[in-house]
């Protein structure tokens, strides 16, 4: 079954962060969605890629995903101040539905108010960040935890992906 997953972007997202998710999603035969902000209609990565947007948050519907990923780089401290994108990313926590973060991404999950008691990993410089918004903090390449997937940094690509896809269902 092709299932339908937002992938989060802003200016400054980590490259390999993005793509890597976006690809092989696509290559496992699912529908990735690019919803932005609603600021721009392109984004440009922190190497100046340019990704364009297929959605603005404000028409993202939960209903209609079966996932969200959170890549990294800088965008996750432009995401979080969106209401919207912490909501989006809340009603999907709640409604069961895969909610993957790698690197600052965690930065989102914080925002979005959905940590408490859960086991998390992000990047380390987040680390006390996640862990003052009530997460338990592990230092492992991929940690999943109920609905929650979260990595550390690009290196742990294949791990985090691997995790998503047998979550939905590969």
């Amino acid at each position: 079954m092709i299932k339908r997953i937002a992938v989060l972007a802003e200016n400054d997202y980590e490259d390999l962060e993005l793509w890597y998710p976006f690809l092989r999603l696509r290559e496992a035969g699912h529908e990735p969605i690019v919803v932005g902000t609603g600021s721009n209609d392109a984004y440009f990565s922190k190497h100046g890629y340019e990704v364009k947007v297929n959605l603005p948050i404000s028409a993202a519907r939960p209903e209609e995903f079966h996932g969200v990923i959170i890549p990294g780089g800088w965008a996750p401290d432009k995401l979080r101040r969106h209401p919207p994108v912490n909501e989006f990313v809340r009603d999907m926590f709640e409604s069961g539905k895969l909610v993957a973060s790698i690197c600052h991404g965690g930065s989102v999950l914080i925002s979005a108010g959905i940590l408490k008691g859960m086991k998390v990993t992000s990047v380390s410089a987040i680390k006390d960040d996640l862990i003052n918004a009530g997460a338990r903090f592990k230092d492992e390449e991929v940690v999943v935890h109920r609905n929650l997937i979260t990595s550390r940094r690009p290196a742990d690509l294949p791990a985090f992906m691997r995790e998503v896809l047998k979550m939905l269902g590969e």
